[in-house]
């Protein structure tokens, strides 16, 4: 599996995770100059910005481990574009980091949530 689906199946993981705890989609990748969120999520008075790392089979290295405080610095930078550009609506807004690692065909995976980073 090459980097980009190993990235996007970490994304479709993490969407399920939150889906499961009541969260609804509002955009995936959304971009904007200097950056993007991996995924835009709500439920009643919470606004989540999340950025999910997935590490597979033979990656140096735990997801966990690679994520630098530039890439939350530019997470912060992308909700401010957010909230500009549609408003929060006066909800809580959140900066979550979720990491996925592979362990390889039917030895499963597992995914760690870090909330408000």
């Amino acid at each position: 599996m090459d980097a980009a689906c190993t990235g996007r199946l970490g994304e479709d993981l993490a969407l399920l995770f939150y889906q499961h705890s009541g969260y609804t989609c509002e955009a995936r990748r959304w971009r904007r100059a200097g950056g993007e969120a991996d995924l835009v999520l709500t439920r009643p008075g919470q606004l989540v910005f999340v950025e999910v790392k997935t590490r597979g089979v033979g990656s140096l290295g735990r997801a966990v481990e690679s994520v630098p405080q530039k890439q939350l610095r530019r997470l912060r930078m992308i909700a401010r574009h957010w909230c500009h550009e549609r408003g929060g609506g006066g909800r809580e807004c959140r900066l979550d980091v979720v990491t996925v690692d592979l362990a390889g065909e039917g030895r499963g995976l597992i995914l760690r949530h870090f909330p408000d980073q």
